[in-house]
């Protein structure tokens, strides 16, 4: 995830909902809100970006509603999104997933606030099986996330409970957890996301150090678990997972400070002969100025020194941050969409990108409604579909992003043909 700096407690948020288990009836609850709290964006009147008035070409793919992983596929790609099983209920929207995506990515259901929501509780993976079970139904891929991650606990966990630990209590519980997911779904993963957002400008050498897991086992906790679930299940392509990386943001971080430090973890890492395959690069993009802000030549330029590194490269949680854009939908929509096709544009000409997961389908869940609404009380339109589940200028975009990429070797060949 995303956004760090306008992130409150990441302990102790959940709200009083109750979490609804497979198969039960209940209140879905908002996937942000419960992990971290809710907090506003920095606010202010922007102009919208410029949006590109190229006219269309016909695509003959849309037309046909070929779906989308199987205009990936055709180019050496995986397409996915974004799932959960809290959404399992909305029988409407999951034919959707089921119908667009050859990949699911864990939204929720492994984090620790479902897995284990209390320090004492035992490791429940009812939801994480029932996705699992959907998914081999499906003959989808599964991206499981995360095996570390300094959020996700919920209110179960007080601030005590991790930061007070000693270093041999950390990691019995750390790698004690993430060892008995590895082992639990092991051959039925196509990726770990292993370490999610480690690391950080302002860092130990490009670690983050403002988190639980390095103030008590130090740096050694990201090495060791990739090499923890590299023993536990060999196949499975390993990921450090990472935001940040396309634009300057509103509190002016630089995105090459960014790519700076996590090339330095990579190359730690990879001396300490540490099995990192993959950068996740989440590209949860911001509109606003998108088009002045993002450049496409330093970004590719980036994406080489990855695979340079030889990693390969997935964009594992893709969407469009619409602050900055006017409330009047189609004005909207056309600058989202805009932003999806410079972004790949740019990404998929690369050939080490092998995988796009979007973080979602449709309007109708996103994160970005749920915890950080828009000040003028619009809603949020950052992914392919509307809440309606009604195609929007940025499923355009996507396909013919898709279609235009070149061709590659792919990464997984499993799964749907």
């Amino acid at each position: 995830m995303h956004w760090r700096k306008s992130i409150g407690t990441r302990i102790g948020t959940e709200p009083s909902a109750a979490t609804t288990r497979p198969g039960q009836t209940g209140g879905a609850l908002p996937r942000r809100t419960l992990l971290t709290g809710a907090a506003a964006l920095a606010g202010g009147t922007v102009l919208a970006p410029t949006v590109s008035t190229a006219t269309p070409r016909h695509d003959p793919a849309e037309a046909a509603g070929v779906p989308l992983w199987r205009l990936a596929a055709d180019r050496g790609l995986a397409f996915g999104t974004a799932a959960s099983t809290r959404l399992f209920e909305d029988e409407a929207y999951s034919r959707l997933v089921d119908e667009q995506a050859a990949v699911l990515f864990t939204e929720d259901d492994l984090l620790w606030y479902k897995l284990k929501p209390t320090p004492q509780a035992p490791l429940d993976f009812s939801y994480a099986d029932a996705l699992f079970a959907r998914a081999a139904e499906q003959r989808q891929l599964v991206v499981a996330a995360h095996l570390v991650w300094d959020e996700g606990f919920g209110d179960g966990w007080a601030e005590d409970d991790l930061w007070g630990l000693t270093r041999r209590q950390a990691r019995t519980l750390l790698h004690g957890t993430a060892d008995a997911m590895v082992e639990r779904y092991r051959g039925r993963v196509a990726g770990w996301i292993a370490a999610n957002e480690v690391t950080d400008p302002e860092g130990d050498r490009g670690f983050r150090t403002d988190v639980p897991w390095y103030q008590t086992i130090g740096r050694s906790y990201v090495r060791e678990v990739f090499e923890r679930a590299r023993d536990r299940d060999p196949g499975a392509t390993l990921v450090l997972n990472e935001f940040g990386f396309e634009t300057v943001n509103e509190y002016g971080d630089q995105p090459r400070d960014r790519q700076l430090a996590t090339l330095q973890v990579i190359d730690t890492l990879l001396a300490q002969g540490t099995p990192v395959d993959a950068l996740g690069v989440q590209a949860h993009l911001l509109a606003e100025d998108f088009a002045e802000r993002f450049d496409p030549r330093a970004y590719r330029r980036f994406l080489s020194e990855v695979a340079d590194r030889g990693l390969e490269v997935l964009v594992t949680e893709l969407d469009v941050l619409d602050d900055g854009l006017p409330p009047d939908v189609s004005t909207r929509d056309r600058a989202v969409a805009d932003v999806y096709a410079r972004y790949l544009d740019a990404t998929l000409d690369h050939h080490a990108v092998k995988a796009v997961l979007t973080f979602g389908l449709s309007d109708r869940h996103t994160w970005l409604e749920e915890d950080y609404p828009r000040e003028d009380g619009a809603a949020r339109r950052p992914l392919p579909w509307d809440e309606d589940l009604r195609p929007k200028p940025a499923l355009r975009s996507l396909r013919r992003g898709l279609r235009a990429a070149r061709r590659r070797r792919p990464l997984w060949t499993a799964g749907r043909r």
